[in-house]
């Protein structure tokens, strides 16, 4: 059995196993085999009882009150110098301490049904290393790139080995952020993977005039699987006045090529007063990466004083994901995605390709954008709903969602998506009294740090709305809201508008035809293609 499944470009059972649609995103679908494989491999090659290391050969006890930290971080050091893998003891019950150590997992590790303790509620010695931290051996190769260019696809280098690339441009700042949670912006930067024959997987996003910082972490060809484990989590209870600062204590995966299948982690302990987490499972600098079989509670949010001086959420999450190319989630699940207490359970940032299918979450958020492909399929999706930034093609298919709209586009970093929706055999059932299906606002003022568009195209096909339950007075659903407000002489960031909106098989419970907006000079601009009996006649002028 082959295990270099990077370099087999015609493989049918990728088509198989991650039916995407080849147009959008070929170079996924190829990459995607590389953790597809994980399975395959483990089957072929399973732990002996000779050749597995465990946590107590290296004194851990599993008593769940002794600290089995620095045992555990032993045992994953000696498997990661042997090459061996990792197996917990089955009924043990490891505490992980409050002492600042991160265990290095480099092998396929195999925590089955054990128990693992984070005492987060007093004494901890530093909340920022993370517990785990699933890692490549392989050193970062020396590499050279003076400028790029958006949509660029190749390079004239051949390096030695696929390659994950981390470029930057500290000199230029994109997603300034407006709001109460206003800052003056991230660098550029972006993650793409270059191939040894110079070619390009995940487009360039950004013009680089000059490139500041340059990464190139080799991709490993042996997939890693980190599997099991039922972790608890006692919440701290650090005065949000005295330090909102993210806790970590966490798993960070910064490996390419690595499955996590069947992690638990639930959370307990939560108080009135907390500070935020930045995600239990975070993956970080990475690619080709499946989460599968997860359940990870969200956490109880609270509140500090933000940036434009007014009181604010603090985000806190289950799962993160931060410059990584090619993200699945695969059957991940929750409780309680309607509790508007909690936190929605998923953010990320500066993303390529991301796709959640068979899943059950209360949100799935894209903070500082993605491009490529943004893929939710057979899916349940809770209070929190979609919410999007970016570029390329946005698909949600054969889902439930719930929450007052459809997809919201981030109105903070400027409601932009250079490209097209699809919406297809859905059933979407709002919350609220005025539901809109597409929310975003832009009203041209604010400098995000780049152009800013409302989706080029919109095709539903396929579409239930369960509004039948609907308070007094109600007017039905609307596809968009008022994004760009009320007439202005000047908008020195104009927002580009929808061209088109093709609606197919648009089925209301209410019985209500909805409209396109409330506002007039939008409703004009988009062109309507429809089945459906559709309210062109908004029931207030803009800015009225």
């Amino acid at each position: 059995m082959t295990r270099h499944c990077i370099h087999q470009r015609h493989v049918p059972s990728t088509v198989k196993r991650f039916p995407l649609y080849s147009h959008i995103a070929a170079g996924w679908m190829v990459l995607l085999t590389i953790p597809a494989c994980t399975m395959e491999v483990m089957a072929a090659n399973p732990a002996t009882t000779t050749t597995v290391v465990t946590y107590e050969s290296f004194g851990a006890v599993g008593d769940g009150m002794t600290d089995d930290l620095p045992a555990i971080c032993k045992a994953h050091e000696h498997a990661n110098q042997n090459g061996r893998p990792v197996r917990s003891k089955p009924d043990a019950t490891y505490h992980l301490g409050r002492k600042a150590l991160t265990a290095i997992i480099a092998t396929d590790t195999d925590w089955g049904t054990s128990k693992f303790i984070i005492d987060d509620s007093k004494d901890v010695d530093n909340h920022k290393p993370p517990l785990f931290e699933v890692r490549s051996l392989l050193k970062p190769l020396p590499l050279k790139i003076d400028r790029l260019a958006r949509g660029q696809t190749r390079l004239d280098l051949r390096p030695a080995t696929d390659c994950l690339v981390y470029v930057e441009n500290k000199n230029r700042k994109i997603f300034i952020r407006k709001g109460l949670n206003q800052n003056s912006g991230s660098n550029q930067q972006e993650v793409f993977i270059l191939l040894r024959d110079g070619s390009i997987i995940g487009t360039i996003d950004w013009d680089y005039d000059v490139i500041t910082r340059i990464e190139a972490q080799p991709i490993d060809p042996k997939p890693l699987l980190l599997r099991g484990g039922i972790f608890t989590n006692i919440a701290n209870q650090t005065q949000p006045e005295k330090d909102s600062s993210y806790w970590a204590r966490n798993i960070r995966i910064c490996r390419s090529n690595t499955t996590v299948d069947g992690i638990t982690h639930h959370v307990t302990g939560e108080k009135d007063f907390g500070a935020p987490y930045s995600g239990f499972l975070n993956s970080h600098q990475c690619a080709n990466i499946i989460l599968r079989n997860c359940r990870i509670d969200d956490r109880k949010f609270y509140q500090k004083i933000g940036n434009a001086d007014k009181p604010v959420p603090m985000g806190t999450y289950g799962y993160q994901a931060d410059l990584v190319i090619n993200l699945q989630m695969s059957k991940c699940t929750m409780e309680n995605i309607q509790d508007r207490s909690r936190w929605g359970v998923i953010g990320t940032n500066f993303m390529k390709n991301f796709l959640v299918e068979d899943c059950v979450l209360s949100r799935v958020d894209v903070h500082q954008g993605i491009s490529g492909a943004y893929i939710i399929r057979r899916s349940t999706i809770g209070h929190g709903g979609i919410n999007a930034i970016g570029r390329g093609q946005l698909i949600v298919e054969n889902s439930t969602l719930h929450g007052g709209n459809l997809v919201s586009f981030r109105n903070d970093y400027g409601s932009t998506w250079d490209g097209e929706v699809i919406i297809r055999n859905c059933r979407w059932i709002p919350s609220g009294g005025n539901p809109v299906m597409f929310n975003m606002q832009n009203d041209g003022t604010h400098d995000f740090g780049y152009p800013c568009s409302m989706p080029r195209t919109i095709r539903i096909d396929g579409l239930v709305v369960d509004d039948a339950k609907h308070p007094e007075n109600y007017q039905g659903i609307t596809f968009f809201n008022d994004p760009i407000g009320k007439a202005l002489d000047n908008r020195p960031f104009p927002y580009r508008l929808t061209e088109t909106i093709a609606i197919r098989n648009l089925k209301i419970t209410s019985g209500l035809p909805p409209q396109i907006s409330n506002n007039i000079e939008l409703t004009k601009a988009i062109q309507v293609d429809s089945t459906a009996e559709i309210r062109t006649n908004p029931q207030r002028k803009s800015g009225k």
